[in-house]
C-alpha cells in the first residue's frame, strides 16, 4: 500500500504526528488516497480534503501500519487498537474524525 505525504516510517508516522501510537494512515474520499494525516494531505495534496459521508463507513479506508492490514471507518471508529494485531491506535486521533468523517448522526 502506498502512503503518500510527509511519512518517516514504515509504521505510516508523518513529520506531524509520530508517537508510538501514531500507526495509522487515512485513505481519503477525494483521491483514494492513504495519507497518515490531514496535515500531510494539505501539504501534498492539489485539492481540499473531502470527508467520507456516512453511508460509506464501511468503506475500507485506515490502514494498520503495524499489520498493513485494511479496516473499515466503523470498525475503526469503534476500537482503540488493530482487530488484527492488537496494536494501539492513537486515541487522540478521535478530535480529528470531523475531518476525515461526515459527522455520525445521533440518536
Amino acid at each position: 500500500m502506498d502512503v503518500y505525504g510527509a511519512v518517516l516510517d514504515r509504521a505510516t508516522r508523518c513529520i506531524h504526528y509520530h508517537s508510538k501510537k501514531d500507526i495509522i494512515a487515512v485513505k481519503f474520499a477525494c483521491c483514494n488516497r492513504y495519507y497518515p494525516c490531514y496535515k500531510c494531505h494539505e501539504e501534498h495534496a492539489d485539492h481540499a480534503i473531502r470527508r467520507w459521508p456516512q453511508e460509506q463507513f464501511s468503506e475500507l479506508a485506515i490502514l494498520c501500519g503495524n499489520c498493513y492490514s485494511e479496516l473499515s471507518i466503523k470498525e475503526y471508529m469503534n476500537t482503540d487498537s488493530c482487530p488484527h494485531c492488537q496494536a494501539l491506535f492513537n486515541e487522540g486521533c478521535a478530535a480529528h474524525y470531523h475531518i476525515y468523517f461526515e459527522e455520525r448522526n445521533r440518536p
